[in-house]
C-alpha cells in the first residue's frame, strides 16, 4: 500500500501570519456572525467556516469553552457537538453534494493543531479530484466560490433547521 500526501501549501499563510494575544475562537464568538463567518450557535457550541479552508465548506464545530481538554467538556457540551456535525454533513452534502468528507480534531500541536488552546472539530467536504497539481506545482489553492458567498449560501441552510 502506498502512502498518500495532503498537499497544503497555501495554508502557509496562516501559519506565517503574526499570531494574535487571544483565543481567535473565542473572541469569534462575541463577534457578529457575518462578520467572523459563524453559521449556527448553540447553547454549548457554535459552527463557523474555517478562513484558511483546506476546500470549499470547511467547517469548524466548537465549544464555547475555551480548554484545550476535550476530556474536560461536559456529555452535554459533546452531545450538542455531536449534533452540530450532523447538521453540518447534512447542509453541506444538501448543498454541495461532496463525495466524501474528512471529519475529526487535532488534539495538541504536535497533533497538528493550529489552534491547540481550544478544542474544535473539522469538518471538511472532500469531492473526487479535487486535489490537483496548482498547490504543488504553483502553491495555489483553487477554490470556487468566496468564502462570503459559501456563507451565505450555507447560513440560510443552517437557519432552516431551527
Amino acid at each position: 500500500m502506498t502512502k498518500e500526501h495532503l498537499w497544503a501549501p497555501w495554508r502557509i499563510e496562516y501559519i506565517l501570519q503574526e499570531k494574535p494575544d487571544y483565543c481567535v475562537l473565542c473572541e469569534k464568538k462575541e463577534s457578529s456572525d457575518s462578520s467572523r463567518l459563524i453559521l449556527k450557535r448553540g447553547k454549548d457550541a457554535f459552527v463557523i467556516m474555517n478562513l484558511f479552508p483546506y476546500n470549499n465548506g470547511h467547517l469548524m464545530v466548537c465549544p464555547y469553552e475555551h480548554t484545550n481538554d476535550y476530556l474536560a467538556l461536559s456529555s452535554e457540551v459533546k452531545t450538542e457537538i455531536m449534533t452540530l456535525i450532523d447538521e453540518s454533513l447534512s447542509v453541506l452534502k444538501k448543498l454541495m453534494n461532496p463525495d466524501g468528507f474528512n471529519l475529526g480534531m487535532n488534539l495538541g500541536k504536535t497533533a497538528g493543531a493550529g489552534i491547540d488552546e481550544h478544542v474544535h472539530w473539522h469538518v471538511v467536504p472532500r469531492w473526487n479530484g479535487d486535489t490537483n497539481f496548482m498547490p504543488v506545482l504553483n502553491h495555489t489553492k483553487v477554490h470556487v466560490e468566496g468564502l462570503r458567498e459559501t456563507w451565505k449560501k450555507l447560513r440560510l441552510e443552517f437557519d432552516l433547521l431551527k
